[in-house]
This record gives C-alpha cells, structure tokens and sequence, in this order.
C-alpha cells in the first residue's frame, strides 16, 4: 500500500472539515498526524492543487483569524467564503467557541 505524503494527509484532512465549521492550523495538523506540523499545513494550503475539492477557506490560526496572504485572493476571499458558507466573520476573525469544527484526535 502506498505511503502518503504530508500534504496529501493533510488534504485529506481538510476535504472532511463540514460547511459551516473551521478548523485551525493546528488542529489540521493533529488530525493528519503530527501537531507540529502547522506551519506544513500553511505550505499545503499555499498550493493547494484543488480549491474547489479541498476548502482550504476553511481553516483559519489558533485565534481564528483568516490569513492576510490567502492564496486564491487574499483574506476579502477567505472572509466572504467563510460567510457563504454561513460562518461570521467579525473583524477578520471567526468565533471558534461557536464555528470550530469538533473532531476528535484518535
């Protein structure tokens, strides 16, 4: 069976995160597999080969701040995904207490 790379655990990761929920860094980086993997899952995102099948959107930083240097067009992008998807985003910053996604760390 094939090995997978970092950055395809971590896709893997971020297809799951359900529509109206965000996930940090570091929570995406627990669930592929390693914790101090966060700023790997930053790269990951960075070049994401498929935004429209990996939501990158949405993961935002421990605090739930959206990215300044969103790779498909910057944090105005990030914030007006994350609101279609019916998630408030108040001075770029998402409530993680009500919108983080829960899922547990096996």
């Amino acid at each position: 069976m094939e090995q997978k790379n970092s950055y395809e655990k971590i896709y893997d990761i971020v297809k799951q995160i359900p529509h109206g929920t965000v996930a940090t860094y570091g929570q995406v980086a627990a669930l592929a597999g390693n914790k101090r993997w966060a700023r790997v899952v930053g790269y990951a995102l960075h070049v994401n080969p498929d935004p429209e099948g990996i939501p990158c959107y949405r993961v935002v930083n421990r605090e739930g701040r959206v990215s300044e240097a969103f790779a498909f067009g910057g944090e105005n992008r990030q914030i007006g995904l994350l609101e279609a998807d019916g998630i408030e985003v108040k001075d770029g910053c998402v409530d993680l207490s009500k919108y983080q996604w829960r899922k547990e760390i096996f």
